[in-house]
């Protein structure tokens, strides 16, 4: 499991004293960094790799400014050239929302997808979930 803390900043904060909808998918892809460096190392976006092709969040519990929050990520299936990640949202040892990300691997050259990498494989199979490690069911 990858872990990204999120310090929420005042601008996200709405009307009603918590974050904004809009910034928790933000948040969610801040935590995927490490999988974004493991994929395209060097950052340089005309090699860019990591295609996001669906998202699903579902809110738990409300968020508010001036308390860390901690994203975690783990690998919840690894396919040929796609790979789906579960993704929490905690303040404070609450979960507060819950997130599935599906990624493929992308030439964005050659206009396809490709398999993932045997190295990079490895890497994600170190981070694919574990019941025990998450407090929803998936």
């Amino acid at each position: 499991m990858y872990k990204t803390i999120i310090t929420p900043r005042v601008s996200e904060t709405d009307a009603v004293g918590h974050i904004n909808n809009t910034s928790l998918p933000v948040w969610f892809e801040a935590g995927r960094n490490p999988l974004f460096e493991l994929f395209t190392p060097d950052h340089d976006f005309t090699k860019w790799k990591m295609v996001i092709v669906k998202t699903t969040l579902e809110f738990t519990g409300q968020v508010y400014f001036g308390k860390d929050a901690e994203v975690h990520t783990w690998v919840e299936r690894i396919g040929n050239s796609s790979l789906e990640l579960y993704e929490e949202l905690h303040q404070e040892g609450r979960l507060c929302a819950k997130n599935r990300a599906v990624y493929v691997n992308f030439n964005l050259e050659n206009q396809q997808s490709e398999p993932i990498p045997d190295p990079i494989r490895v890497e994600l199979t170190e981070h694919l979930i574990k019941t025990s490690e998450h407090k929803e069911g998936v």
